[in-house]
């Protein structure tokens, strides 16, 4: 008689409810699609709390989004001026944009709670309204941490800078949040995703026993523009120039450098430049629908994930989204970080032998094209951008991300519906 087999199904899945709130900015809300993706494929349902008119484009249609009012980087008060940089630039991103917009989606986030009565809350990392209702209202959450530089000991050196974010921490809980609460908004006290690797990110300075690297999180995205495939030339390598979405208002001369530096080199490789404010003199293509140069393209906007699949080299910020997406498909990189987090994204990328850095602000045609040259014909940057994607597969992206949040779901103690205001 033959043994009975020691395999068992898994028992099956109990669908949940995973509520995600972010802010108003597309690499903050990009990583978040693909977990969302796979955690409906798994049988849960998905919503998301934060401001259709971003939300909404970047999910497509059908999707669950609780509205939230709130600032927009770079308009109104929560625009920065270009030459804010440094502490000051950080300062007045807390100041002027990320502390007013917790307060002002407290309110929808707590409505979207109540409503949608979510199993989890996935709370961003610089959206500290989620992790601050969650705890008012005795939810479970967790931490989407879309850049490393917080856990990482950027601000070991700067004592006074991290007490003084600390106290914002503790002022806006006592406005929107549990006053007795202890939590910091940015780390959940359960669970942080991280969409990178030790590989690129290094080793956490804290925050360590909760965080759980996934890599990036790369899913299809909803198409939002078109694009002129048809006019890169596949026997030359093509170069991807971008500052992302919230650096327009800083980079007219540097993106006048970059494409100076890639004219100088016509003919040998092809450059798609991503202008969003149209800030570039249009002496050359304006609009992808006349390609009529064959060096040199300028666009507003560009289907970012299909294009990394084409490119050679790109030049950027240091964005931490464009910089993990860019490292996926192995793809050098010359960084060139304004402020923010990207200076230390930018020295993660040099650490990792995945780019070159250069200064934003002195930038020259010429450095920028010796850099270029450099990630272009000497094989040992791709070989390292190669080898950093390599762990970002290996560490398992939204799929990965998707099992963490499940069984955050499904442990045992704490609360699985969200506290009725009246009952605080």
């Amino acid at each position: 008689m033959s043994e009975p087999s020691r395999t068992q199904a898994a028992p099956p899945r109990i669908p949940r409810r995973f509520l995600f709130v972010v802010p108003p900015l597309v690499g903050h809300v990009n990583p978040t699609l693909g977990v969302a993706a796979e955690l409906t494929a798994r049988g849960h349902q998905v919503a998301w709390a934060g401001m259709p008119e971003v939300v909404g484009r970047l999910t497509g249609q059908g999707a669950m989004v609780y509205r939230c009012a709130g600032p927009v980087l770079g308009e109104g008060g929560a625009g920065r001026p270009p030459d804010v940089r440094g502490p000051a630039a950080l300062r007045f991103l807390w100041e002027r944009f990320l502390v007013p917009l917790a307060e002002a989606m407290a309110p929808g986030v707590a409505k979207a709670i109540e409503e949608f009565r979510p199993d989890v809350v996935i709370a961003d990392q610089q959206t500290v309204a989620g992790g601050l209702v969650a705890e008012r209202l005795g939810m479970r959450w967790a931490t989407s941490a879309t850049t490393s530089a917080e856990f990482t000991g950027a601000l070991d050196g700067l004592p006074k800078i991290d007490a003084w974010l600390a106290g914002q921490m503790d002022e806006v809980r006592g406005r929107i949040g549990d006053p007795a609460g202890t939590a910091d908004p940015r780390f959940s006290p359960e669970l942080v995703l991280a969409f990178t690797t030790e590989e690129l990110a290094g080793r956490p300075a804290r925050a360590g026993d909760r965080i759980r690297y996934v890599g990036p999180s790369i899913a299809e995205r909803p198409a939002t523009t078109d694009f002129p495939w048809e006019w890169l030339d596949p026997a030359r390598p093509a170069v991807l120039v971008t500052l992302g979405t919230a650096n327009t208002d800083a980079g007219a001369r540097f993106l006048t450098e970059c494409r100076a530096a890639v004219r100088a080199r016509a003919g040998r490789f092809q450059t798609v430049i991503v202008d969003p404010e149209g800030v570039l003199t249009p002496d050359v293509l304006d609009t992808p629908d006349t390609p009529d140069d064959k060096d040199v393209l300028v666009c507003r906007y560009v289907p970012q994930l299909p294009l990394l699949k084409r490119v050679s080299a790109v030049v950027c910020h240091a964005g931490h989204n464009t910089v993990c997406e860019t490292l996926w498909h192995g793809v050098p990189l010359v960084v060139a970080p304004i402020r923010d987090d990207q200076p230390v994204v930018a020295a993660q990328v040099v650490d990792a032998g995945a780019g070159v850095r250069v200064r934003f602000g002195r930038a020259r045609a010429a450095g920028l094209g010796e850099a270029l040259d450099t990630v272009l014909y000497e094989p040992g940057y791709r070989v390292a951008a190669e080898g950093v994607g390599a762990s970002f597969r290996a560490a398992g992206g939204a799929v990965a991300a998707a099992g963490h949040l499940e069984a955050l779901a499904t442990k045992t103690g704490g609360h699985a519906t969200p506290t009725p205001e009246g009952d605080r």
